[in-house]
């Protein structure tokens, strides 16, 4: 019997669930539906079910956005409990990358969201505390969380050859991101996401593995959140063809 807390652990549950994922197929049958309350029965219906447990036909953009980043950090909590312990420090903080955008917006003196009323105390505590640690440069919130989350890495040299090429994938991806020249933010998406599908069948019982699925969670967070938000905010708008 594989214990959690083993790459193998880890890797064979990882494995179940990037084999589930939805394919194209399925994100098209959601992406027809114009109606909220069958976009969600849709979404019931196929892989990306957890992420719209918590989310209601009658659900404003303060729900859908608690909901989904509630799931979100399970999902990384989760990961890292599977995870050998000197990986979890480093899993978990990618948790914080869910606040981010969050953070720079608040450092830019932008008004808090209704929903953050209604997330986790421990979580708003810490969107809190970071902010009033004194004037906070929303230029290099995704440097200093770069810098942590270095830090929080194990000292594990053999391990971080595959994982180096990751994070030359992901910065590859935000370059591209800031490039003023992108045409179509989509195809940038779905260059990412086949690339991080490539890294995670060659992350076999490496900890990288970990942080491809996370990467690949995120893509799967942003798209379908995408699709329910124009629904609640633009419930007349016509879906493009």
């Amino acid at each position: 019997m594989i214990e959690a807390g083993s790459l193998e652990y880890a890797h064979a549950r990882l494995s179940a669930r990037f084999g589930n994922r939805p394919d194209e197929a399925a994100w098209r049958r959601i992406e027809t539906i114009r109606d909220l309350a069958a976009l969600l029965e849709a979404t019931r219906a196929s892989p990306l079910a957890p992420w719209v447990a918590r989310i209601g036909p009658d659900a404003d953009a303060h729900a859908v956005e608690r909901a989904m980043r509630a799931h979100l950090i399970e999902r990384v909590t989760a990961i890292a409990a599977w995870m050998p312990p000197a990986w979890r420090a480093s899993i978990e903080w990618c948790g914080v990358l869910v606040d981010l955008p969050l953070l720079q917006h608040l450092a830019r003196g932008g008004a808090a969201p209704g929903w953050l009323d209604d997330v986790d105390p421990a979580r708003r505590e810490a969107v809190e505390a970071f902010l009033a640690t004194g004037d906070v440069d929303p230029e290099r919130l995704g440097a200093i969380w770069r810098e942590a989350w270095q830090q929080r890495l194990p000292k594990e040299p053999g391990r971080l050859a595959l994982l180096a090429e990751f994070v030359r994938l992901i910065d590859a991806h935000v370059d591209a991101w800031r490039d003023p020249g992108l045409a179509d933010g989509w195809a940038a998406r779905r260059r990412l996401h086949a690339r991080l599908t490539r890294l995670f069948r060659r992350a076999t019982l490496d900890p990288t593995v970990a942080f491809v699925f996370l990467a690949l969670s995120a893509l799967e967070f942003e798209r379908l959140r995408g699709e329910i938000l124009r629904r609640v905010a633009f419930p007349r708008l016509p879906l493009a063809a």
